[in-house]
């Protein structure tokens, strides 16, 4: 186990306060985003049984998908009581990111679907960018997901109160900071540029890396209709929103009303110099 720490908000937040894998399984806008999700990285994966390491896995719900396609599946996650339910699903232990236990070269996929939320200086994410890359191996693929750096200004439309001063003020210092403090509601969050994600990804030294806005440009027309008065988004909208995602992925202008990001990478085949001098 690492001996870093994360913020004492965050580690409340996920093991006192919030259900994250209730929120991808049962709400309209949770749901698009773990299908996208599945869908984009099934694009990318090697074949099973390739060796895959959930860093940030949550309770597994993203690890049990992997699974049941036949991965080989290791989960790591900074929160006792995530790592206690994704035990059900696969191996899984207490871990950060920042400071992984696998040996180098040791998986055919990385993917930190979490980690870079909840690290708003840029030499932590940094380093778990600069880990997952140590533990791959050459030629091996990094997916990482960040939340957009314009998804609290969508979202609080859809709860119908980004005019109060109080939310108008916070959503203000997000965009302005790309930081929020975690004081109320969310926890310590780091809000992602597309461009910022995709260059924090080559530094890494990833190579080939793309990047694709996973809810796409009308996710938040389906939260809104979930969060008003009636009975939710219909299965046509929740399609309709599904296609605007797929159909917005060669306009990279549209990127920026996702919610979240998701930019995948692969280590160099040949090994290159490391900061120190070195090889990896």
């Amino acid at each position: 186990m690492s001996n870093l720490e994360l913020a004492p908000s965050v580690m409340r937040f996920y093991g006192e306060t919030v259900n994250e894998d209730a929120r991808l399984r049962s709400s309209a806008d949770g749901r698009m985003e773990l299908v996208r999700t599945q869908e984009l990285l099934r694009r990318f994966l090697p074949p099973a049984p390739a060796r895959v390491l959930d860093v940030g896995g949550g309770t597994g719900i993203h690890a049990e998908w992997l699974a049941k396609d036949g991965y080989d599946v290791t989960l790591v996650d900074p929160v006792p009581r995530h790592v206690e339910s994704a035990s059900a699903v696969c191996p899984a232990v207490v871990g950060d990111a920042r400071d992984l236990s696998e040996s180098d070269d040791s998986f055919d996929v990385v993917q930190l679907l979490g980690p870079l939320y909840h690290l708003p200086d840029p030499e932590d994410r940094r380093t778990a960018l600069a880990e997952a890359h140590r533990v791959v191996k050459p030629g091996g693929l990094v997916a990482a997901a960040a939340i957009n750096r314009y998804a609290s200004l969508f979202e609080h439309v859809t709860y119908s109160h980004l005019h109060t001063e109080r939310i108008r003020d916070s959503v203000s210092k997000i965009l302005e900071t790309a930081v929020y403090d975690g004081v109320r509601g969310f926890t310590l969050s780091y809000f992602h540029r597309a461009e910022e994600l995709v260059s924090e990804l080559v530094a890494s030294g990833l190579t080939d890396v793309q990047v694709f806005g996973i809810e796409g440009p009308a996710w938040s027309l389906v939260k809104t209709a979930e969060q008003q008065p009636g009975e939710g988004p219909t299965d046509e909208l929740i399609a309709s929103a599904m296609e605007a995602a797929r159909m917005a992925e060669p306009y990279p202008e549209l990127l920026a009303a996702s919610s979240h990001l998701l930019a995948v990478g692969r280590a160099p085949l040949t090994s290159t110099p490391d900061i120190n001098g070195g090889e990896h």
